[in-house]
């Protein structure tokens, strides 16, 4: 019986009245490493579009583009906080980019803006209302989390889904508006992503492809601070 109590106190968060202290995902501990400006490249942006001081970088949001990590990742925990700073503001972060498609972003050879990838939506809450000034439907889209595959990239989203189900909606509306900030952990492993806003596993996919690649950060027309940008590569 004491058995069954004690087990049933652990689920609950418990033990004998006093919470459990839950793992928070910070960035601390073994194998945790910065991203800072000399991890990425600029493929399709203006030199003055990012600056960076340390892991921390501020993005104009003109032109549209990516910055691309030098290195390919595949199995890894990504952090980023990131914060808007005008109402409807709209970015991303692109998990496996595929390096071939980038590089012709990057020539010229490719006049696509943004790369063929995973996109983890990074939009701020007036964005869809922005998008309903003019009458148009705003059900295909979230403001808290969506992933989706993009260009020749495929996925198999999480439910629930978009209308056309290409998007893995989130479970939870945790995001907070232009002027905060905001955490996103994400966690990739053979090929399934999974995203956490704000402390809350939301949405992601799996059967991935490819599921090794770039990580992009996306600069769309708004203004956008991230910062603590944190990776561990995992087995």
């Amino acid at each position: 019986m004491k058995k069954i109590v004690l087990l049933f106190s652990l689920a609950a968060g418990f033990v004998f009245g006093e919470p459990i202290a839950l793992p928070k995902i910070d960035g601390t501990g073994p194998g945790w490493v910065e991203l800072t400006e000399a991890d990425f490249e600029n493929i399709n942006c203006a030199e003055d579009t990012w600056k960076w001081e340390g892991n921390a970088a501020a993005c104009t949001g003109q032109p549209v583009g990516v910055i691309a990590t030098k290195k390919n990742y595949t199995n890894f925990e990504l952090m980023v906080e990131w914060r808007h700073n005008k109402a409807a503001g709209n970015s991303g972060v692109f998990i496996w980019g595929i390096p071939g498609i980038l590089a012709a972003m990057k020539d010229g050879s490719d006049a696509r803006r943004l790369p063929a990838g995973i996109e983890v939506q990074v939009l701020d809450l007036g964005y869809k209302t922005n998008y309903e000034k003019d009458g148009k439907v705003a059900d295909w889209f979230t403001c808290h989390g969506d992933v989706f595959p993009v260009g020749e990239a495929k996925l198999k989203p999480f439910a629930p889904l978009s209308p056309n189900g290409n998007r893995s909606f989130p479970t939870a509306e945790t995001t907070k508006g232009h002027g905060e900030w905001n955490h996103y952990y994400i966690r990739c492993i053979n090929g399934e992503i999974r995203l956490w806003v704000n402390g809350t596993e939301v949405s992601g996919g799996n059967q991935a492809e490819p599921a090794s690649g770039k990580i992009c950060l996306e600069s769309e027309g708004s203004p956008i601070d991230f910062r603590n940008l944190m990776i561990r590569e995992l087995p």
